[in-house]
């Protein structure tokens, strides 16, 4: 999963709308093995998002923080992960989002379901 990905999608926003979106992914390994740092930047012609994160594993439960630089929001995630598929839970204050990361060699799906603020966003990436 470390390095570079790119690619496109959707977002879906909180009035119903979906815009196009093109998307860029960094991941880099840490902590011994168990940690990675991420950073997911997408944008369409309305619309931008700016995800950082830090996550550890520990016998498949995830556990990290993150922010979004676009909204000022940060908050804390937890999840599940093992084999290339990342199922994850983030929260800030009256936020939350499922967050879901499927990778198959060079290729990655990243679908985030939200409630409020946007819907929603898919993307297909490939490492670049």
């Amino acid at each position: 999963m470390a390095g570079n990905w790119a690619g496109g999608g959707s977002v879906t926003l909180d009035d119903g709308s979906t815009e196009r979106i093109r998307c860029r992914a960094s991941y880099a390994v840490g902590a011994g093995g168990n940690g990675l740092n991420l950073s997911l930047v997408c944008a369409s012609d309305s619309y931008k998002f700016d995800l950082r994160g830090n996550v550890i594993a520990e016998r498949g439960a995830l556990s990290g923080t993150w922010s979004e630089s676009s909204r000022g929001i940060n908050g804390t995630l937890g999840g599940r992960g093992s084999n290339g598929n990342f199922q994850v839970v983030a929260s800030a204050g009256g936020f939350n989002a499922n967050l879901s990361v499927t990778t198959r060699g060079n290729k990655q799906s990243v679908v985030i379901r939200a409630a409020s603020g946007f819907r929603g966003a898919s993307m297909s990436l490939s490492r670049s």
